[in-house]
């Protein structure tokens, strides 16, 4: 038997109640969205060409190539650690600009050359991930904001360029020989490492004094037309996709990821974990209290019932219609009330009440669960009908 078409009710999810709950959560998702993209767009426009003596761009650096050109610096730029290597010779500058995102095979070929050059290695705002290979004895602290800081040292770039704006990574060095200038909490922000014979290198806490935006502030220029221009040619290697290692580095995927990536999908976890919390509470226990309308028993019935029929629940269903004509036969049998239930004191007082019909009053009563619907309607006829019985007998 074909179980006939549920007509809707108050409950069912229609698609305007599934709009009106989840509107909220996909505005905010949207919301998010957009903002995550406007974010991406508008760094990605404001660092454009970050460092590229060919950009100029605020956060490039053409302006500092330039003047250097000017001066009779020949400057060429190397995108891959085998071109930078390759253009060093014994009257250059080796500008790295990001040698913390270099992999350990890089770094390693980088040192090699550093070590056979005799000219000057500068190396922008390096970190311990780089330190150890390239400046060994050398430790990065805590980094500082960038600031307007005075020399305090006596090497003559620095006296000549006077207050610039320095900062980022403050470094330890225990040599003697060493130039340590523009101090940030007590530790310097530039470092000056002499070498064998005119070799050199400089290591720069911060890249700000080399930008576009900040070059004709303090003495920004002078400093890094001196640091990069005391030899006739500038290698300036950045770093990009094309400079594929040498060897596998062993990073994994997490590896890769910038720290601030890491950090924002941690926070968005526990967003995440806290919204589910908060959309699972408790309400603690049912509290009954008066309806504020009237409702009709035919409709509480007829909601219930379509809730069993939702459900399959025929045992349920069953277990209420055996339960409520026991309840009311027992009174008329004279049976107690908290008797009604018990099949040993209820079922004699039926027999001897009703002659035996062709249903049992036992499986009536107390019997199994119907196995489909059509038993179940059936079960409730026929328990009407043998209530009708022992009220006319």
């Amino acid at each position: 038997m074909s179980r006939p078409t549920a007509a809707a009710t108050s409950t069912s999810l229609s698609p305007r109640r599934l709009w009106a709950r989840a509107r909220g959560a996909l505005l905010l998702l949207a919301l998010i969205l957009t903002g995550g993209v406007i974010l991406a767009t508008m760094q990605s426009s404001q660092h454009h060409g970050r460092l590229d003596p060919r950009s100029a761009d605020p956060f490039g650096s053409r302006a500092l190539a330039e003047l250097l050109k000017a001066q009779g610096v020949t400057v060429d730029v190397a995108t891959t650690i085998t071109e930078a290597t390759a253009a060093t010779g014994p009257d250059t500058t080796l500008l790295v600009t990001t040698p913390d995102l270099l992999t350990d095979d890089q770094r390693s070929r980088l040192h090699a050359t550093m070590k056979r050059s005799s000219g000057r290695t500068v190396l922008l705002a390096s970190g311990p991930a780089s330190l150890t290979t390239l400046v060994p004895g050398v430790t990065a602290d805590a980094d500082s904001p960038v600031s307007a800081l005075d020399p305090a040292c006596t090497l003559p770039a620095a006296t000549s360029a006077g207050r610039v704006d320095l900062g980022g990574e403050r470094y330890v060095t225990g040599r003697t020989t060493a130039d340590s200038c523009y101090y940030a909490d007590g530790l310097p922000t530039l470092v000056r490492l002499p070498g064998q014979g005119t070799a050199d290198t400089v290591l720069l806490g911060s890249p700000e004094l080399l930008y576009n935006k900040r070059l004709d502030k303090q003495g920004n220029a002078s400093l890094a037309l001196q640091l990069l221009g005391s030899r006739t040619h500038l290698v300036w290697y950045l770093p990009s996709l094309a400079d594929a290692p040498a060897e596998d580095s062993g990073d994994g995927f997490l590896d890769l990821l910038p720290s601030g990536w890491l950090w924002g999908t941690l926070q968005l976890t526990v967003a995440a974990v806290l919204a589910a919390l908060w959309r699972a509470r408790r309400f603690g226990p049912l509290v009954t209290e008066r309806l504020p309308v009237a409702v009709r028993a035919s409709e509480a019935t007829e909601g219930r019932a379509r809730l069993y029929r939702k459900a399959d629940a025929r045992d349920r269903a069953a277990t209420v219609l055996r339960t409520a004509t026991r309840t009311r036969l027992a009174p008329l049998l004279g049976v107690p009330a908290q008797d009604a239930h018990a099949a040993e004191l209820l079922l004699p007082a039926l027999s001897a009440r009703v002659p035996a019909t062709g249903a049992d009053p036992r499986d009536l009563l107390f019997g199994t669960a119907p196995a489909d619907d059509a038993a179940l309607i059936r079960l409730a006829d026929q328990l009407d009908a043998l209530e009708r019985e022992v009220r006319t007998s």
